[in-house]
């Protein structure tokens, strides 16, 4: 686990923001000697991070270098360089063992707590905290006070000014409102001259034009694969694993992560089209469906699809098709057949928007990253003010990659004020 410097001055720093980046700051501010005081205005600390991983918390990846974590950044990702060699996803992984979270890593290198308790993860940050002597104050900022572009202090909505030489803002985004993450941190960066890259939603689900969706909510398709194409008909993104039917159109991870890639949605017209059987290729699964067509020959057509679809997608994919259900299959033509197999294989859905920001895992957008020094994430405009975590105008895919960004950043703020 990385050694840090003690501080030569005994500085008060106040944290603002009790999630993983504000506790990871303010853990490490305060081992370097420092007088730190963690602000959260919600009664506990960590309230995100307890539905991260679907409430098993995805603490980081176990990809093997920097150069892939920061090719899962998609937005501003050379700006990450310093924090991600400052303090590694192996780091992270180090941290938590130390604190006594074991972990385990699964599909696409994601990092779980052995547990599969996020609260785990979230009680062992706390005690970290502690045990670095950081004070927690449940209070609620009201206003960062600076004079003459130098940190002065932060006014408290019950506990009057509490002066300090350093304030590092952690406050989250617009996502997930209900855990405290409702934008104060953009009003205050804001008020002190720094530009706000609008917020919107990324890692989201997706409205989509077909109603027929809708008919299948709460359906899950395992082991599929997207290809996610812009209005030239060019390909953007591919991805394999699993989506979800929702009344106002798809989710699942597959999706999420496709969101992270659809930019100027006003403007841009994009397509999904899902591979329903990415193992076999065109023949085989013509191959495939006579050898059903011929075990259930006597049958009609939405009769003999059961070995092959789940059962809520038969009458969706029947009416797709433009057959009959009420066909009998050894009528079925070789063009109709055809016509199934690439359905099967290219069943489109039409992107109409983004759902609505409160519904993102993550936010894309925040202060712009022009105007933090990415070697320490102190603001260029305001000297002793810092940055850290989801605040920053960074985002990343879905496989733990957003909580390092909180970790390295906040890692390398609490180093840094």
């Amino acid at each position: 686990m990385k050694s840090e410097e003690i501080s030569t001055e005994n500085k008060k720093i106040i944290v603002i923001g009790g999630g993983p980046a504000g506790m990871m700051a303010a853990a490490t501010a305060a081992k370097r000697g420092n007088k730190v005081l963690l602000i959260e205005k919600n009664k506990m600390l960590g309230k995100k991070m307890l539905i991260t991983g679907k409430g098993r918390c995805n603490i980081t990846s176990a990809c093997e270098d920097v150069e892939t974590l920061i090719a899962n950044v998609p937005t501003n990702s050379s700006f990450l360089y310093s924090a991600f060699y400052t303090f590694t996803n192996y780091d992270t992984i180090e941290l938590f063992n130390s604190l006594g979270v074991e972990t385990k890593v699964e599909r696409g290198e994601r990092v779980f707590p052995v547990s599969d308790k996020s609260i785990d993860v979230v009680s062992a940050m706390e005690r970290y905290i502690k045990q670095c002597g950081v004070q927690i104050v449940n209070d609620s900022a009201e206003e960062i006070i600076e004079r003459g572009g130098k940190i002065q202090g932060v006014r408290l909505l019950k506990g009057g000014i509490m002066t300090c030489d350093s304030v590092i803002l952690a406050t989250g985004g617009l996502s997930y409102q209900r855990t405290g993450s409702t934008g104060d941190g953009y009003w205050w960066a804001e008020d002190l001259g720094h530009t706000i890259i609008e917020p919107k939603p990324s890692l989201v689900p997706l409205t989509v034009e077909e109603e027929w969706t809708s008919e299948l909510m709460g359906l899950s398709l395992k082991n599929i694969e997207i290809n996610v194409l812009n209005a030239k008909g060019k390909k953007i993104y591919t991805d394999f694993g699993e989506m979800m039917f929702a009344h106002f159109g798809i989710s699942g991870p597959v999706i999420l992560s496709a969101s992270a890639h659809l930019r100027n949605m006003d403007n841009e017209k994009y397509t999904i089209v899902v591979d329903l059987k990415p193992a076999l290729n065109e023949k085989q699964l013509d191959e495939r469906i006579q050898r059903d067509f011929q075990k259930y020959i006597n049958k009609n057509f939405r009769n003999c699809l059961k070995d092959l679809l789940p059962g809520r997608l038969i009458d969706v994919i029947v009416k797709l098709s433009g057959i009959s259900p009420m066909k009998k299959v050894n009528s079925i033509t070789r063009d109709e057949r055809m016509r199934l197999v690439k359905l099967l294989k290219g069943l489109k859905l039409t992107v109409k928007d983004f759902c609505p920001i409160e519904q993102a895992i993550i936010t894309s957008g925040g202060v712009c990253v022009k105007e933090i020094d990415p070697s320490t994430m102190q603001s260029k405009i305001v000297e002793g003010l810092y940055f850290a975590g989801e605040i920053i105008d960074v985002d990343a895919y879905t496989g733990g990659f957003n909580l390092q960004i909180a970790f390295s950043t906040g890692y390398l703020a609490g180093m840094s004020c």
